[in-house]
């Protein structure tokens, strides 16, 4: 059984039509749109007065079932990965019982009774550990069964914040199957890196009471450092590669240049290109001779002594230290921070690692940070873009690499399958952007700080809060429980 092959076969993503213009926001806010778009994106999400992250994700999940086909009966695990739940109880089975409710009225049978129905909470990697169990669960499966795994989030940040830009709502489901269609993944060689970063990017709930921001519009605004960080995403992306490396027995470059793809958690559209030419560089200290003589001649052209580098890319620092001495703005790589700059400037930076960075990316940059659904957005939209460029990845090997604050990452190595293409044309990820109504900054203003806005279209499909309930008696109580319908 630990041989047996499985992966994805498919995926569905849904976003709330509401559309923010960042160019249009920073003329609102004073901001540099020529720099808002070339480090964050063009546009974000926001979730509308009737939607939560539940709704999101159960239309996800229905757009799934509906585009290939499923059998309700055989789906056997429903994963949900997020960090936006609002109920500290329930939370795949809430998705299960709107999906449910919803297939019996379209005449079909509704999810196996037998279902696992986890929820995996970590910031941004919620999904990507929700995507490991239901892979781990095919691993062990005798039955024909098939699992779904489905992240959403929503992400909000104060305005006049300097994470208001990189905003973002939606959500994206999975369908993992064995002998999959789409994608295998190497289960055995996926790389894993965890470590405590205090203050790095937290959501204490203690904090929204104190601001007195708990109540019908709850916005689960973070505690967050931003050059920390990127300190925080470089450091355990790095060790996550290096911990799936060690299990593949590869060396680092050499396996960086075989890749015909990367995909990273994208929380705005710069951070991902850094963080692999990062990768790459630290790969070169480990890669032996070859490595090191290559390493050189990137040195060479930035002036920095190779030697003082490498030690530095082998030094096990302490980014938690940081925080205890108050200096998180100090780098603990500096020079390797150095090279980077003059890395990402060289041709051979444009030629050899950024073109593994492009399938996708144009499309993502007008979703904004969907935190846990962000890397399988981009998977998808990678995809997409693959199909529509009619490139033959078949047999390709690609990678995706997971991160969540606070702090953990997970390097995923996978091959193409020769099914790909047939799967790929059902995603309909461009589709997922339409339709769209863009905000007024009045509207935006509002819908951010209320929950509400004059004006706002209803969507035109998926599930909706319908009601919330209020009763508190002995006999019966339901206050604060969503009620839901699905809008057709």
């Amino acid at each position: 059984m630990a041989g047996k092959c499985v992966g994805i076969s498919g995926f569905a993503v849904y976003l709330p039509p509401y559309r923010i213009d960042l160019e249009q926001w920073c003329g609102w806010t004073k901001k540099s749109w020529d720099k808002t778009c070339a480090v964050v994106g063009r546009s974000f999400r926001m979730r509308g007065p009737h939607q939560s992250v539940y709704t999101m994700a159960a239309t996800a999940v229905m757009r799934l079932i509906e585009r290939y086909q499923i059998d309700p009966s055989r789906v056997g695990f429903l994963g949900f990965g997020t960090e936006s739940s609002t109920d500290n109880s329930a939370g795949a089975v809430i998705i299960k019982g709107m999906l449910d409710e919803a297939l019996r009225e379209k005449g079909l049978q509704p999810l196996n009774r037998n279902c696992e129905v986890p929820e995996v909470k970590h910031a941004c990697l919620g999904g990507i550990y929700a995507l490991k169990h239901g892979l781990r669960y095919l691993a062990l499966e005798e039955e024909d069964s098939c699992a779904i795994v489905v992240s959403a989030d929503i992400a909000e940040y104060a305005r006049g914040s300097s994470g208001e830009p990189t905003q973002g709502a939606g959500a994206v489901a999975m369908l993992l199957e064995q002998k999959p269609k789409m994608l295998a993944v190497e289960l055995k060689h996926i790389g894993s890196a965890s470590a405590y970063r205090a203050v790095d990017f937290r959501k204490p709930v203690l904090r929204n009471i104190i601001r007195g921001t708990l109540n019908c519009h709850f916005q689960d605004l973070p505690v967050f450092n931003g050059k920390y960080s990127i300190t925080c995403y470089l450091d355990e992306t790095l060790h996550a590669l290096q911990d799936m490396l060690r299990r593949m027995g590869k060396n680092p470059s050499d396996y960086y240049r075989s890749l015909s793809a990367v995909f990273m958690h994208r929380p705005y559209h710069r951070m991902p290109v850094t963080s692999f030419a990062m990768s790459y560089l630290f790969g070169l200290a480990r890669n032996g001779t070859a490595g090191e003589k290559e390493l050189a001649k990137h040195c060479d052209r930035a002036s920095i002594n190779v030697d003082e580098i490498i030690k530095e890319m082998r030094s096990t620092p302490d980014i938690l230290q940081l925080v205890k001495n108050r200096t998180i703005d100090d780098d603990v790589y500096p020079l390797s921070i150095q090279l980077l700059k003059d890395f990402c400037d060289s041709d051979f930076f444009e030629s050899v690692v950024a073109p593994k960075m492009t399938l996708g990316s144009e499309a993502m940059k007008d979703i904004g940070n969907v935190y846990c659904a962000a890397l399988p957005a981009w998977i998808a939209a990678g995809l997409e873009d693959a199909l529509a460029q009619k490139k033959d990845i078949t047999g390709e090997k690609i990678l995706a690499v997971g991160y969540g604050s606070g702090d953990a990452a997970e390097a995923i190595p996978m091959v193409v399958m020769r099914g790909w293409k047939k799967a790929t044309a059902q995603i309909g990820f461009n589709r997922s952007l339409q339709p769209q109504q863009n905000l007024t900054q009045m509207q935006y203003e509002s819908l951010h700080d209320t929950g509400d806005a004059q004006g706002l279209k209803s969507p035109d499909e998926g599930f909706v809060v319908d009601s919330i309930g209020s009763s508190e008696h002995p006999g019966f109580s339901d206050e604060g429980i969503e009620y839901y319908r699905f809008v057709r």
